[in-house]
């Protein structure tokens, strides 16, 4: 099944399959937030170091499968299935857009 996302949010899940976490990084807004697994990562530079370390730490794929609105937050929900603890797993990850950037991103089981 394929979905239709915005621009910056496909652009996030193309870098993320391939394990590019520049080209991560440059999707979101210079202030952006990311949280993820309880933990806050705030600007550019300490989110690539997220996606950087989290694609050193596991190999994992991820296929988003259904989109919805919620108030200014985007939904997306994807499937992931990968070497690390739970797997295979669904997915939230809840965008909040600033133009054509991500400006916060919540990922949640």
């Amino acid at each position: 099944m394929s979905i239709e996302l915005p621009d910056a949010i496909d652009a996030y899940f193309s870098a993320d399959k391939k394990g590019n976490a520049q080209a991560i990084a440059e999707v979101f807004t210079q202030d952006a937030i990311v949280i993820d697994e309880g933990k806050t990562c705030t600007g550019r530079d300490a989110i690539r170091r997220w996606m950087a370390h989290a694609s050193t730490q596991y190999t994992y794929t991820v296929e988003p499968f259904d989109i919805a609105e919620d108030g200014q937050r985007t939904i997306v929900t994807s499937h992931l299935v990968g070497n690390f603890p739970g797997s295979p797993v669904d997915l939230r990850y809840f965008f909040v857009l600033r133009g054509d950037k991500i400006a916060e991103l919540e990922i949640v089981p």
